[in-house]
């Protein structure tokens, strides 16, 4: 049987914590030290070059201001400062995602066999995984169609004054759950689920998993602390999968509390 963790948002926020965790055990930091030296080498230079020009930008566009309106040149000046922030945290979690994409799977597996003690997956051949690449797009399209397709609504009523207070929440909620599916595929695509079987599996426990994906988007708007949250939530994801919905056999290990198998 799986473990007893019920479907509270609160322990599915623990998870990214036990995440956390689990990536700086020997062994696994290899997979987060290597994308999180070249997403530090990558924003450094970017950010070095950015606020150099927004600085300069800024300067001229203030210069050009009437007279009588100099005296809002330091809320301009917040304003954008909030605006570049919002930015670079937009694209520091696009673009690490996309760098750290390699390393996720292999993660993901390599928790999985820590918290076993035992090499449970089967290695999968070059070619099957190339015969497999097909399958693995359409999955791909599938996420991104029911991704933009159901984001599409939110955008509609953002622009309904009394609603858009509502649909704020109701994107925040929704922003969750795609930031749980996005890790939980990690794990689950190691175990050969395709995108409708994850958010079916997914979907039995939704308050566990948005509880995850609350604290994963509340990790990603803390500087520095936000370099480590993929990771974190890949093993965090992993975790959670194997704890609330794997029914294989896993076994004791001093690391993390077993996992049991469901009887079938």
């Amino acid at each position: 049987m799986k473990h007893n963790i019920g479907n509270n948002p609160i322990t599915g926020a623990l998870y990214l914590l036990r995440g956390m965790r689990m990536i700086i055990q020997p062994g696994l930091r290899r997979f987060v030290i290597m994308p999180l030296a070249i997403n530090i080498a990558i924003f450094g230079v970017l950010g070095y070059f950015a606020f150099g020009w927004l600085s300069e930008w800024t300067d001229q566009l203030v210069a050009g201001f009437p007279e009588w309106l100099q005296w809002i040149e330091w809320l301009f000046t917040l304003l954008i400062l909030l605006a570049l922030a919002l930015l670079t945290l937009f694209s520091f979690t696009l673009l690490a995602n996309l760098v750290s994409a390699p390393f996720n799977g292999p993660l993901a597996e390599a928790v999985e066999r820590r918290l076993r003690g035992q090499a449970n997956l089967p290695e999968v051949p070059w070619h099957q995984a190339l015969g497999e690449l097909p399958a693995t797009l359409r999955d791909e399209w599938h996420k991104l169609s029911y991704s933009l397709l159901r984001s599409l609504p939110f955008l509609l009523l953002f622009l309904i004054p009394g609603i858009n207070l509502l649909a704020s929440m109701a994107w925040l909620v929704f922003g969750a759950w795609l930031l749980a599916l996005q890790y939980a595929e990690y794990p689950m695509s190691n175990h050969r689920l395709n995108f409708q079987q994850q958010r079916r599996q997914l979907g039995q426990r939704r308050l566990l998993v948005l509880g995850f994906g609350a604290a994963v988007m509340l990790g990603t708007l803390v500087p520095v602390l936000n370099l480590l949250i993929i990771p974190s939530a890949v093993a965090g994801a992993t975790l959670l999968y194997l704890e609330a919905y794997a029914v294989e056999e896993a076994h004791d290990t001093p690391a993390e509390a077993s996992i049991t198998e469901d009887q079938t």
